[in-house]
């Protein structure tokens, strides 16, 4: 982040945000003090000071931005972060950095509150989805999602009590944590990972073209339901990467062969560890994460086979939750093996995380065949 100073009154300041240099004017009218104790009184008089100061040309700014470039409402939050963190340093002032997401967040139209408790200040926004793993607080009938919560490890968030949040008159719409579009990315900031597997005594290699800026991305991110966990994209030159050499290694292959093909590509290119011996809690990987990070479970072996068959032949499958696994099963044409009826249609279990056993499509787990299980996601192809 860079500073450049103009006039008396306003100064320029500067940050990279994925493939963009952005570059905002920053005038005084709008810095709050910090000698203050944290209080409301405190949280209100920095409102009223930057209410009145010069802080639209920011706003408009960063909304034009995320419209221009179709930022999910997540992927808007790390920008709204990245121009807090210009504007006033975390490491300098929490409080006032906190005030400042709040505030853009808030003045950008989302129902984002401020709360005060045991000295902290927590932060809240909207959120009217099936999201699990971090605190939230019932208040007026809806559920607002802790969005500091990470900054505040030690403390049980759940026990702040959900009375006299600050809100900003503009925020009425919910936050959603869907990402259906990653960012795009300087080409020169990717690396290659090379990863191989074998099939049919054939060895396969794939030099895969990766951005830690994705891990940045998701540091955060919450355990989302299903749908919108599988349906996290690859960014672009992941993408192009991988996806059209899976697509020419699949080409002279019949369809089963090729479900099969990449059932076992999700199962043998990546080494397995849970969640709890990686994280030390659950951390559902997105497709991409699953292709750098070291060791996967399978949360994320489900999601990534997901991706692939979607893209590549774009089959209707489901997603299997049993108590202590997930799996995927696929509907063809005919079925193999032992079917799994839902909702009238047969699908085959695919699975796609290592076993004892050396599983077949059709064949699921033997500790799981007479375990019941839920079905959590069911993909429909559109228009078929």
């Amino acid at each position: 982040m860079h500073q450049a100073y103009g006039q008396r009154n306003s100064y320029n300041i500067s940050f990279e945000f994925y493939n963009d240099t952005f570059n905002l004017q920053i005038d005084s009218s709008i810095i709050v003090g910090t000698d203050t104790t944290l209080s409301e009184t405190y949280i209100k008089s920095c409102y009223n000071r930057v209410t009145e100061g010069k802080y639209l040309a920011i706003l408009d700014t960063l909304l034009a931005y995320k419209k221009t470039h179709q930022l999910n409402d997540w992927l808007y939050y790390q920008l709204i972060r990245k121009t807090a963190q210009a504007i006033s340093p975390k490491k300098e002032n929490y409080e006032r950095y906190t005030f400042y997401k709040w505030f853009l967040l808030g003045k950008s139209g989302y129902d984002a509150r401020l709360t005060i408790s045991d000295n902290r200040i927590i932060f809240y926004v909207y959120n009217d989805e099936d999201i699990s793993d971090i605190p939230f607080a019932m208040y007026q009938h809806k559920k607002y999602m802790c969005l500091n919560r990470h900054d505040y490890a030690y403390a049980d968030l759940n026990k702040v009590p959900p009375y006299r949040m600050l809100s900003i008159p503009e925020g009425k719409q919910a936050f959603s944590y869907k990402v259906t579009r990653m960012p795009e990315f300087k080409p020169e900031d990717y690396y290659e990972k090379p990863i191989q597997f074998s099939y049919k005594h054939k060895v396969y290699h794939f030099n895969i073209k990766l951005n830690s800026e994705v891990e940045k991305i998701f540091a955060n991110y919450p355990v989302v339901d299903f749908e919108s966990y599988f349906n996290i994209p690859l960014s672009k030159e992941t993408y192009g990467s991988l996806i059209p050499i899976l697509k020419k290694n699949l080409s002279g292959m019949k369809q089963k062969k090729g479900i099969d093909y990449l059932m076992r590509f999700t199962r043998y290119a990546f080494l397995y560890e849970d969640d709890d011996e990686n994280f030390g809690k659950e951390k559902r990987l997105s497709p991409e994460e699953t292709l750098f990070s070291k060791s996967s479970d399978c949360d994320d072996r489900a999601a990534l086979f997901f991706y692939l068959v979607k893209e590549i032949y774009d089959l209707p499958m489901i997603a299997l939750l049993y108590p202590t696994h997930i799996t995927m099963a696929v509907q063809f044409d005919k079925p193999v093996g032992d079917p799994i009826v839902y909702n009238g249609k047969t699908y085959s279990i695919c699975e796609p995380t290592p076993q004892k056993e050396n599983l077949n499509i059709g064949q699921a787990p033997s500790n799981l065949r007479n375990v019941p299980f839920k079905v959590v996601y069911a993909y429909e192809p559109p228009f078929k």
